[in-house]
């Protein structure tokens, strides 16, 4: 399973990468986090705990990961292994491209699937890929597109 989200950020690189980099920001600016939790502190990131609301209509379907986290500036890139959860073993990693004051940003997902028998490679690429992954890193992305576009009138 392969997902990939992104988005032009009207926004300079420096900005949109250190809001994308301090998760544990992200409840307070991103409505769809429940929570973000730093288990273990490490050189350039740490074990992380996050959890969010995948919205259907009006109904929100509770998910939940935990993931070390490796921010490397000189890239510039996030990246993350999932440890726990249904999606461990699930690779993401978030590049940032600056385009004069704008930046590209693109989150790739990539999981050969839970471990289920006959069923599991499917049910990554046909719903936990498309409907969860895409669902929950949409909505990131447009939630600090709006955050980093709007601080970015403020000064």
């Amino acid at each position: 399973m392969r997902t990939v989200d992104r988005t032009r950020m009207q926004a300079p690189i420096g900005r949109v990468f250190d809001t994308a980099a301090d998760v544990e920001r992200w409840p307070a600016l991103l409505p769809h986090y429940r929570w973000v939790r730093v288990l273990e502190l490490r050189p350039a990131g740490g074990l992380v705990e996050m959890a969010a609301w995948r919205p259907f209509g009006p109904v929100g379907y509770p998910t939940w990961w935990v993931s070390e986290m490796r921010v490397d500036r000189s890239a510039p890139a996030v990246h993350y292994r999932h440890v726990r959860g249904i999606t461990a073993g699930m690779d993401v990693v978030w590049r940032f491209t600056p385009d004069g004051d704008s930046t590209d940003v693109a989150i790739v997902h990539q999981w050969s699937g839970p471990r289920w028998p006959l069923i599991g490679r499917a049910a990554a690429d046909l719903v936990i890929g498309p409907v969860f992954i895409h669902g929950i890193a949409s909505r990131t992305l447009a939630g600090i597109k709006r955050y980093v576009e709007a601080d970015g009138q403020k000064g």
